[in-house]
């Protein structure tokens, strides 16, 4: 299993960043293959409306979109293989890919595994994702136009996730296992003066109860016990992420939340090995950046391959 044949790349994850890259090499001549162990698109194939994406005027689903890029980077002779990455060997030369199908060889390697979002792990959360249960309020928001919606969470991403929803839904109830916020202050006086947000302090969600959707979550007081009911047609949950930087810990830089350390250029602290989309510390983790990273990264792959640093 495997091969002895070196790639030009081989881009890990086939996310937009890593199909984007693997369009772009491919487009420039280099001899590209996609591992990707599922399906093309990552956690955007789970979105079932993206309506911030340029040049899709009616949206798109992810899936969709996820199958396009995939289509459009093998058109110009990218492969894609899938496997399970099961060990990187990144200070080799050439770098070498274990996987569930045999060892891969390539002189450069994008690293586009993504983040998953932390759940809150109660009963149903996974059978709901799509039916009330939601994890991006920018990429969800608006199916909850006019609808009453929860947001669980005390960072920042927790507030703009409830600013932003402030702005599309009827009713926004921002819970959190504090009494105030840990979101920088910035936040702090938009959702206060948001007429239609309020605050659960000092709250859990302990259940969600849901019949074919969503219908709303069980909510328990962390200081009395007490517990309540708050319906709502969505829940938005904003906990954090987890990079899947299990493969490339003792090889890459990572950052304090264990993110690839990696700037706009995509570098990583060794050579010839680049960080795209939400994998790599960044301030916004959206399709249309991570479609810039894989375009970027490229671009200085080239740059190393013809002798560059």
């Amino acid at each position: 299993m495997g091969e002895t044949r070196v790639y030009d790349m081989i881009v890990v994850g086939g996310g937009p960043g890593g199909y984007t890259a693997a369009l772009y090499a491919a487009r420039a001549g280099l001899d590209t293959l996609v591992r990707e162990k599922l399906s093309a698109g990552g956690q955007m194939a789970l979105t079932e409306e993206i309506d911030n994406y340029p040049g899709y005027e009616d949206g798109s689903d992810g899936f969709t979109l996820a199958e396009k890029m995939q289509r459009q980077a093998e058109r110009f002779g990218a492969q894609t293989a899938y496997a399970q990455v099961e060990r990187m060997e990144l200070t080799a030369a050439p770098k070498a890919l274990k996987t569930s199908e045999g060892t891969f060889y390539a002189r450069t390697v994008i690293l586009a595994t993504g983040a998953n979002p932390r759940e809150l792990g109660l009963a149903g959360e996974e059978a709901l994702v799509g039916r009330g249960v939601a994890y991006c309020a920018a990429c969800d928001g608006m199916r909850y136009k006019g609808k009453t919606v929860a947001v669980v969470g005390g960072g920042n991403s927790a507030a703009g996730d409830a600013l932003l929803l402030s702005r599309i839904a009827e009713r926004v109830v921002l819970v959190h296992r504090r009494d105030q916020l840990r979101a920088t202050k910035i936040y702090h006086e938009p959702l206060i003066q948001a007429e239609n947000v309020e605050f659960r302090w000092n709250s859990t969600v302990t259940e969600l109860l849901h019949e074919e959707k969503l219908t709303g979550i069980r909510l328990r007081d962390v200081q009395t016990g007490a517990e309540s009911v708050l319906p709502c047609d969505g829940l938005f949950i904003s906990v954090g992420r987890k990079p899947a930087t299990e493969l490339v810990k003792g090889q890459l830089e990572l950052d304090a939340g264990g993110y690839v350390t990696a700037d706009e250029t995509t570098r990583t602290n060794l050579p010839g090995v680049y960080a795209v989309g939400d994998v790599r510390t960044k301030p916004l983790r959206q399709v249309v950046t991570a479609v810039a990273d894989g375009a970027m990264a490229v671009h200085m792959a080239e740059e190393y391959l013809a002798g560059g640093a």
